[in-house]
């Protein structure tokens, strides 16, 4: 017994302790971190607009109804059908091929310094499209009657998506919104594909350099910490969130 715990403290010195190896596990952290939050902001952004363009179009008649202008009715059924587009491409393409295409193609010219952001971008990207079918499903969850009760109330149809509707929304939706950023979190995993020190490729190249699969396995119980920490925030949120239900 005594020699199997020596053997497994004598592959985490060589593989995080010795030659201060524990920073380059940081400097990928910290990557790894950045990336995940600049895309879980952009994700959020782009997926509340298309939702609420996806919801509208499915609300627009075929033909214009009266009183409505025939521009704006043009703009919702255009921004609906681009909203469909978008998340048909992004959700039916890899999110490593989005990355290559984005770094090498649009980005190609781009200083080397702005991997970083390239990165975070791409993720958001392909985050919006998951995130935009989420808060659709929590928009439609939302009772009928929520938005009538808005409009007699005086509010228009942009306050009562506002004030009404879409805090009803995440709160019906919270849990599968933290999936989603959880697996964002793993997805950016893959950054390493453009040469980013990643949590995940700083594990590999100190694989590389101590040639046993310990680092790897220090990689993913960094992963689960995070994932745990991610999971009691949610945690923390509903109960809240459900107190403050029960208090109404």
């Amino acid at each position: 017994m005594m020699k199997f715990l020596y053997g497994i403290w004598d592959a985490f010195y060589y593989s995080f302790l010795e030659a201060d190896r524990w920073k380059f596990y940081l400097v990928g952290l910290k990557n790894t971190l950045f990336m995940a939050g600049v895309a879980c902001v952009i994700g959020v952004a782009i997926g509340m607009v298309l939702a609420i363009l996806k919801v509208s179009i499915q609300a627009s008649p075929a033909v214009r109804p009266r009183g409505t202008s025939f521009l704006g009715w043009w703009l919702i059924r255009l921004g609906g059908w681009f909203a469909n587009l978008y998340t048909t491409v992004i959700r039916g393409t890899p999110v490593l091929v989005q990355l290559l295409i984005l770094y090498f193609g649009v980005f190609k010219t781009a200083p080397k310094e702005y991997a970083l952001l390239v990165a975070g971008l791409s993720f958001g990207i392909n985050s919006g499209a998951y995130v935009c079918e989420i808060i659709r499903a929590g928009i439609q969850s939302v009772e009928k009657g929520q938005t009538e009760a808005g409009r007699s109330l005086g509010l228009n149809s942009r306050q009562t998506m506002r004030l009404v509707v879409l805090p009803q929304a995440i709160k019906n939706i919270l849990p599968t919104l933290f999936n989603e950023f959880i697996t964002l979190l793993k997805e950016t995993s893959v950054a390493g594909y453009i040469a980013l020190t990643d949590l995940t490729r700083a594990g590999d190249v100190v694989r590389s350099r101590v040639w046993n699969i310990t680092p790897l396995i220090i990689s993913g119980l960094i992963y689960l910490i995070l994932v745990i920490l991610l999971t009691k925030l949610q945690g923390v949120l509903e109960r809240r969130l459900g107190a403050s239900d029960r208090r109404l």
